[in-house]
């Protein structure tokens, strides 16, 4: 008997667990694709190849794994995270390597929403005779590209909060002084995470108050552009602030139309991207035609780095996904005190977002909090 017959959802999701551990290599410098990991078992179960895709454009994690087993694939099973792609982009089909390699059955975590895939590639697999297994680990597949299936899914990009904060909840003391509420831990972990994202973004209360470079510190991500944004509805940004003195070409800053031209010529002068939208009703940019327009630029994920209006605009308009929040062991007090999210605020407990706590852990001598938006 074949050994696969005897196996159960439990045991495919030994390997289904390898395959995001493979896929994590790629957590740097594959977006806006997603991560993907594979292993190839031979006919008897045994562990032939395996690959990750590393970068965005390079080889697929099938053909990696598959071109490793090489004969030893055919009759074996393919174990991978995602859906294998059905199109041609970067490289061609996955499912057409997979027919060539002669493997009897495909194990998938989840599918892919990608209107190029979306179901095609199991169809054709299954189509060819290929067995194929779909689900397995399917929660961990989804949470480890939930940016990207987000993206495919949504066509807007997935927006993540990052705040740096007190117990008492302020991101900033009166007078604006904000270094440093966290560990240095802390910091390097927000980092961290800004080397994942396809753009930063902040308000422009935080470029005048803070002055900040918003670049990649840890050098983790291969790609040379980080998109920075800049939300400034009346161009209040200098053509001196320091996010221009480095690749102003990532700069995007979003205002009103009626904003000033002459400020406007000045920093397209210095080589940033200024780009007109529509009013939120509010006297503010639209933070939907913010999205759709980052949007068509291929950025898949915003972090978004304060300031509290900005924070409490995202959450207002429906749009944060996740918050991640840095809590320091300080009290600060005071009405003047920056809070972490400011605006108008909600009437009534039963008015505020809802979240849902993902991690939980300590840094150093700080919290660290990772949130999924549940409803408002």
């Amino acid at each position: 008997m074949p050994f696969w017959e005897s196996l159960s959802v439990a045991d495919w999701a030994v390997w289904m667990r390898r395959t995001l551990e493979l896929a994590e290599a790629g957590r740097y410098g594959v977006s806006p694709n997603p991560m993907v990991g594979a292993v190839v078992l031979d006919a008897q179960g045994r562990v032939v190849g395996e690959g990750a895709h590393l970068r965005y454009g390079g080889p697929h994690a099938e053909t990696v794994a598959l071109a490793a087993a090489g004969a030893a694939a055919r009759g074996g099973t393919l174990v991978v995270n995602l859906e294998p792609c059905v199109h041609f982009g970067h490289t061609p089909p996955c499912v057409d390597a997979i027919l060539a390699a002669g493997v009897s059955r495909v194990v998938v975590g989840t599918t892919d929403p990608n209107p190029q895939v979306n179901g095609k590639g199991i169809a054709t697999l299954r189509e060819a005779g290929v067995e194929v297994i779909v689900g397995v680990e399917e929660e961990a597949c989804r949470e480890l590209n939930h940016r990207f299936l987000y993206f495919m899914s949504q066509g807007l990009p997935y927006v993540s909060l990052k705040m740096a904060l007190t117990l008492d909840g302020k991101i900033a003391a009166r007078g604006g002084k904000s270094r440093w509420i966290t560990s240095e831990a802390s910091r390097r972990a927000g980092y961290a995470l800004r080397e994942e994202m396809d753009a930063v973004l902040v308000g422009v209360g935080t470029v005048l108050a803070d002055d900040p470079r918003l670049v990649r510190h840890l050098g983790l991500n291969p790609s040379p552009r980080l998109w920075r944004v800049v939300l400034d509805s009346h161009l209040r940004t200098p053509p001196t602030a320091t996010l221009l003195s480095h690749d102003p070409e990532s700069v995007v800053v979003f205002c009103l139309q009626d904003a000033p031209l002459d400020r406007r010529r000045e920093l397209e002068a210095k080589g940033a991207r200024v780009v007109e939208v529509g009013d939120d009703g509010r006297g503010r940019v639209n933070l939907h035609a913010v999205l759709r327009e980052l949007a068509t630029r291929g950025v898949s994920s915003v972090l978004v780095e304060g300031g509290g209006e900005v924070h409490w605009s995202f959450f207002q308009e429906g749009l944060a996904r996740r918050l991640y929040a840095f809590l320091a062991p300080l009290v600060l007090g005071g009405r003047e005190a920056v809070p972490a999210v400011g605006g108008s605020g909600f009437s009534a407990p039963q008015e505020g977002v809802k979240l849902r706590f993902l991690r939980v852990s300590e840094l150093s001598g700080d919290l660290s909090l990772v949130a999924e938006v549940v409803g408002v």
